[in-house]
């Protein structure tokens, strides 16, 4: 393996790519007690529609996750409870556009990584254990649907997206996780979960060549051609629609504004981007901003305001939301701020705090094991040298923040979702 040293956030990793394409990372930490692992795959809910075989496949919405809930069952058991069993404290994930499964624990790390390699790579399926799932996974599915602050981000990507299926709920909908049989998943399982499309992340204090002799020992010795994907007709910069509302039992409306932002990049300046449009974030709203002041001065927001940036295959987008009597008031007033920036731009003082902060809050993050490899598998799947974020940081100036904000903060790319209170209410 190759030692890769990060003097800077005083980071050490080990990382190789073995034969059947699978990369390893391995930041190595002395003396700590706790490890964890995370084994990915570039696979998520938006990858409905992807060519298998030379023959393109049109799956219902929902697949990614309902494969995650599926991928514990194993013939001799469940991987959970094996996991569970060995002190370990297990769990998964699926995203928009990553599917993960991971482990904690503090003893027989090399044990829990086999049982954790093995289940992910060996599916099992019957149509009696999918019939059931279906029933389990539709309780989620309403779920989620009677939570307000879930809806009102859905509803957010719908009126950014014309398009793009980050749009579509990775859970699916009831109707759509009905189409899905054991061959489905089979097919989605054999295309995806495939070493060349898979990272495994490492972080403890475990030797490097031990975690890569057991990946090169239980994991198929080949992997797969890259598997094309179709996320649907090109964007347009504008944002689909302006507004969505729903209304819903809650108090107070809840809202989330968003700004379509350019489509991430592949490689290095995909990190780029997401640190300037973080920065944005904060200049234009985030809790240190005057806009941010005044909003909560005047009882537009409360605490429970924040902000961020958010990247996937094909789009990217801002997104700021919370609590308002007033959605709109909101809205406008980000705008307003957005242009008055724009045109008169940062105050130099307020840019060089903010962008110390931020640089800190990365550097702070690396202290979470979890953080560290979920990061490392996600940038390892954009082109990303995650590690190397502080070159990046020196690289981004006030103007480039502020041009962002004139090309993206704009009524054209906005859109406003709403839930409010039932008549009545």
């Amino acid at each position: 393996m190759e030692k890769q040293i990060y003097s800077r956030v005083g980071e050490t990793v080990w990382t190789t790519h073995l034969d059947n394409g699978l990369p390893i990372y391995v930041d190595v930490k002395p003396g700590f007690q706790k490890s964890y692992a995370f084994f990915a795959t570039n696979y998520g809910g938006m990858d409905m529609r992807f060519e298998l075989d030379g023959v393109w496949q049109d799956t219902p919405a929902g697949v990614a996750h309902f494969l995650e809930h599926k991928m514990f069952d194993t013939r001799d058991g469940n991987a959970l409870q094996d996991l569970a069993a060995n002190g370990a404290s297990p769990n998964a994930f699926t995203s928009t556009a990553i599917t993960g499964y991971y482990f904690e624990s503090t003893e027989k790390f090399e044990e829990n990584l086999r049982i954790l390699l093995s289940f992910v790579s060996v599916p099992w399926f019957t149509p009696e254990s999918v019939n059931k799932e279906q029933g389990i996974i539709g309780q989620e599915i309403q779920m989620i649907e009677d939570d307000p602050e879930w809806q009102v981000f859905t509803n957010l990507l719908s009126a950014l997206y014309a398009h793009n299926p980050v749009r579509v709920s990775v859970a699916g909908s009831r109707e759509s996780i009905s189409h899905i049989t054991a061959d489905t998943l089979y097919a989605c399982h054999k295309a995806f979960y495939n070493p060349s499309n898979m990272v495994l992340c490492v972080a403890g204090d475990v030797d490097p060549e031990r975690v890569a002799a057991l990946a090169r020992e239980i994991l198929p010795a080949q992997g797969r051609p890259a598997i094309p994907r179709d996320y649907g007709k090109d964007e347009p910069e504008t944002a689909n629609e302006p507004l969505r509302e729903l209304r819903m039992e809650v108090s107070t409306p809840i809202f989330q504004l968003g700004f379509k932002a350019d489509p991430a990049p592949h490689g290095q300046e995909h990190l780029r981007q997401e640190l300037i449009g973080e920065l944005v974030t904060e200049v234009l709203a985030g809790s240190s901003s005057p806009l941010y002041a005044r909003l909560y001065r005047e009882g537009l927001i409360n605490k429970n305001f924040g902000c961020g940036y958010e990247a996937y295959p094909g789009c990217a987008f801002l997104a700021a939301g919370g609590e308002s009597r007033d959605p709109e008031a909101v809205r406008d007033a980000v705008l307003a701020e957005a242009g008055r920036l724009g045109r008169e731009g940062v105050d130099p003082a307020l840019f060089r705090r903010l962008k110390k902060a931020a640089y800190g809050s990365q550097v702070r993050a690396l202290n979470s094991f979890e953080h560290t490899c979920v990061t490392l598998a996600q940038s390892h799947f954009a082109g990303v040298d995650y590690l190397d974020f502080p070159a990046v940081f020196d690289s981004i100036s006030q103007s480039d923040v502020e041009s962002a904000i004139r090309r993206w903060c704009t009524p054209e790319r906005a859109a406003l979702a709403v839930v409010r209170p039932k008549e009545g209410v």
